[in-house]
């Protein structure tokens, strides 16, 4: 009995003598190297795709569902995410009076905030670009508007702007003979006479235009100084043996080096004006012509308590600047590609 016993086992182990696997690891696949990089990767990504399902989609969807809603305020706790559906939040938003002027000023102050504030970069960047005595203090002097608190510099600007005590009033009468003072952030049309021609122009609208312009010119700035340190020095040096003026240099070797970084500044910058909210507030609070389609949104949320027409304005507005970057990529996105 015991000579079938060692015959069974000598019958079961392997040939090499090492003993039998276990019937748990019979069935399981070695990790290979790339499984093993695929499953570290995922655990790297987990957490930020975590963060920007709960931060970002997810209120994402929750507005598109409560702009189809007739939700207030006062309801929203009970709301579920299945109810009351209608399109009214729509056609109240269309129907509302002055939304296609909201519109058509929210253009007005993005693509001239947009391009004003990227020209005042690359004009910034030029003029710091060759080494100087006291550059890194007027390089860094140039970031404070845009590293400032905006309920400070707001509030900076609306002192400095009034009519009663304000020191750009006050220079306007001594410098250049003004016969009374201005109020810039409350006055819609203002009468201006120039070569003998007499024409209105948007007063407080073009104020928030050159305070946008102002805040945020250093985002360019930094942008534009970055790639024009990168520019070959011997591209630039080479046309200067050739003949070519200033201005033939500027045209014709730097800023074709600059376009793909001006491009990308003016969607960003065009994005993030289209929403902007703070600054427009701060100003004007939304009167005298400036008001933007982002502070219609706060003012459905706020004065009429209708979430369900907020969501639907904020809607609306999110469409209307895809279709605006729908448009740029299709006329413009080819040219810029070329370009780079």
């Amino acid at each position: 009995m015991t000579t079938a016993t060692t015959g069974a086992k000598q019958r079961t182990d392997p040939p090499d003598g090492s003993p039998a696997p276990t019937g748990g690891r019979r069935g399981r696949k070695p990790m290979t190297a790339s499984r093993r990089t695929n499953r570290a990767g995922l655990a790297f990504v987990s957490p930020t795709f975590l963060v920007v399902l709960v931060v970002v989609v997810l209120p994402i969807l929750w507005t598109v569902l409560l702009a189809f809603q007739r939700a207030k305020l006062v309801d929203i706790q009970d709301m579920g995410l299945f109810g009351n559906w209608s399109l009214r939040n729509f056609s109240q938003v269309f129907d509302s009076a002055g939304f296609w002027s909201s519109l058509g000023t929210t253009l007005l102050y993005t693509v001239g905030a947009t391009f004003g504030s990227v020209a005042l970069g690359l004009i910034a960047a030029l003029a710091l670009r060759k080494p100087f005595r006291g550059r890194g203090l007027l390089r860094a002097a140039m970031l404070l508007p845009y590293v400032a608190p905006v309920v400070a510099v707001a509030f900076v600007w609306e002192v400095a702007l009034s009519p009663q005590y304000g020191i750009v009033n006050e220079w306007g009468q001594k410098l250049f003979g003004w016969d009374d003072p201005i109020a810039f952030l409350s006055t819609r049309s203002y009468e201006v006479h120039l070569l003998g021609l007499h024409f209105d122009i948007p007063l407080a609208l073009l104020t928030v235009i050159a305070f946008e312009c102002w805040r945020y010119f250093p985002f360019a700035f930094l942008f534009i100084l970055a790639r024009l340190q990168a520019v070959p020095d011997g591209l630039e040096e080479a046309a200067m043996v050739d003949g070519a003026t200033p201005t033939q240099r500027f045209r014709h070797v730097m800023l074709p080096q600059l376009m793909p970084v001006i491009a990308l500044l003016c969607v960003l910058r065009f994005i993030m004006t289209f929403n902007k909210f703070d600054d427009v507030y701060l100003l004007t609070g939304g009167g005298a012509g400036t008001d933007v389609a982002a502070v219609r949104v706060y003012d459905f949320l706020t004065s009429r308590y209708d979430v369900g027409a907020a969501a639907a304005q904020a809607l609306v507005l999110a469409v209307a600047l895809m279709v605006l970057l729908g448009l740029y990529f299709k006329f413009f996105g080819n040219k810029v590609q070329e370009e780079s």
